[in-house]
């Protein structure tokens, strides 16, 4: 198998938000990809130009950052479509995506859909976030950085003739860094693109990791619906797969975010976490993790729906007295009209 590390650069519309084409904001001028072979050796490089058919304006800060003129892309460039084939026909048969940020795959095959072009990608469609990895192996886990900074980190050159923001160059030192990074270290740790989401329950996500597991639920319409779904707020151990009982039910921590706390009677405290995200035609689905948790794990549960229910009543107080008062102040202004 080999690893297809790659990077876009995208136009959008120079008016903003006014000129934007619905399920386009980014039209994808330049691809650049590097192929690595399973010992993270580059094998194979890829660039190539696409002439715009949508923006056809450069807006000035794609500009400044790419140094990519319209003249340039419409001499050099090819449509859309033709770009694909060369590039899915590099690609070869035995591949896995790798980018730096989720950003590009999922701006990829909105491109594709618009210019009326099959994905040919199978569900689920993994690949590897490598600014995520980054996070986890030389990091805290959480702080995403830039490329650049990861590069000076890894004590990369970058050669005159590599800037950034060019497609191919961004390409070439994500490779560099999946190369010297301990990438083996975080290799388990596959992404799922959510573009394609499942139709149906059959085709439902779920994934193992080191540690906890992820569940990607079908579209709803409604994060009422999501929520009301056996399926989607059950919890089941990531140890044994058991179906689990829940210790604290599912509380709502903001509109997005949702926790619980299960016991498993073999492999103890597991803490539930369901996001709730936008489908790309303005439903909604569910991402769940579970993960095992010790006893100070699970207390920080605990304390973070205490702290809601209190807001909560001190929120109904609040409310309440403020109702009172204005019912005072009506009795008070009934009762001089009375006087008069």
């Amino acid at each position: 198998m080999h690893y297809i590390v790659f990077d876009l650069e995208w136009n959008q519309s120079p008016k903003g938000k006014e000129g934007t084409v619905d399920h386009l904001p980014f039209e994808i001028i330049e691809i650049g990809a590097v192929k690595l072979d399973e010992g993270l050796e580059q094998v194979g490089e890829f660039r190539q130009l696409i002439c715009p058919r949508v923006y056809t304006q450069m807006h000035y800060k794609i500009s400044e950052v790419t140094h990519l003129k319209m003249e340039t892309l419409k001499r050099e460039g090819v449509g859309f479509g033709q770009a694909m084939e060369r590039f899915l026909g590099w690609c070869g048969e035995d591949y896995r995506f790798v980018t730096w940020g989720s950003m590009d795959l999922v701006e990829l095959q909105r491109n594709m859909v618009y210019h009326g072009l099959g994905i040919p990608f199978g569900l689920p469609l993994l690949y590897y976030d490598l600014q995520k990895l980054y996070s986890l192996r030389c990091g805290d886990g959480k702080q995403r950085i830039s490329l650049d900074l990861a590069v000076e980190e890894q004590g990369i050159s970058v050669e005159e003739k590599r800037p950034f923001h060019h497609a191919l160059d961004d390409a070439y030192y994500t490779g560099q860094v999946m190369s010297r990074m301990g990438f083996e270290q975080v290799k388990a740790f596959l992404s799922v693109d959510y573009y394609q989401l499942p139709k149906t329950e059959g085709e439902e996500i779920y994934l193992s990791f080191p540690g906890y597991t992820k569940y990607v639920s079908r579209q709803f319409w409604s994060k009422e619906g999501v929520m009301a779904d056996k399926r989607v707020n059950d919890v089941y151990c990531p140890c044994c797969r058991r179906a689990l009982r829940k210790k604290i039910r599912w509380f709502a921590v903001n509109p997005k975010l949702y926790e619980c706390l299960a016991i498993c009677p073999e492999h103890g405290l597991v803490r539930g976490k369901i996001r709730i995200k936008k489908a790309e035609d303005g439903g909604v689905f569910a991402v769940r993790i579970t993960k095992a948790v010790d006893e100070a794990g699970a207390q920080l549960v605990a304390e973070k729906r205490a702290a809601l229910k209190q807001r909560k009543a001190e929120k109904c107080d609040t409310a309440g007295n403020d109702t009172r008062k204005a019912h005072a102040r009506g009795k008070g202004v009934r009762k001089s009209q009375n006087e008069r």
